[in-house]
């Protein structure tokens, strides 16, 4: 873990961000698009959170706050860099960022079939609430 970088995403770095997550993450969002991901970037420049290794990307993690919620998606590593801390150092570089603005609560979108994210997300600490359910309309 000593030889891995964490620092927040710059919007230059769309293309790179999208092509690791078509190598690391899990399923697709309407928003995994250059415009997408440089929007979020403008808007909230400390959201996007990367973990690199020599110049590589091998981790992610958006951890965003609108002033009422603190919000995590994207949690991903590579699979080749996977059991070895990264997804804690991002978790840990998020949870920071939410502390210093005043955050109450992390809330982790997982894919209901990811069941390894769900063991990575119970590890950190998150536990599934059955309660909710996520209602969505796409604008587009």
């Amino acid at each position: 873990m000593n030889d891995v970088h964490i620092r927040t995403a710059a919007a230059d770095e769309a293309q790179t961000i999208l092509a690791f997550w078509k190598e690391a993450a899990e399923g697709t969002s309407i928003t995994d698009d250059v415009e997408g991901l440089t929007r979020l970037i403008e808007r909230d420049p400390e959201a996007l959170i990367l973990a690199e290794s020599d110049g590589a990307l091998v981790g992610s993690v958006i951890a965003g706050y609108d002033g009422w919620r603190c919000s995590l998606y994207r949690l991903a590593v590579l699979p080749s860099r996977r059991r070895r801390g990264i997804s804690t150092a991002l978790l840990e570089a998020a949870e920071e960022r939410f502390l210093a603005v005043g955050g109450r609560r992390g809330d982790a979108m997982v894919l209901e079939a990811n069941e390894r994210a769900q063991g990575a997300w119970a590890a950190a600490g998150y536990r599934r609430e059955d309660h909710w359910r996520r209602w969505v309309k796409p604008f587009a």
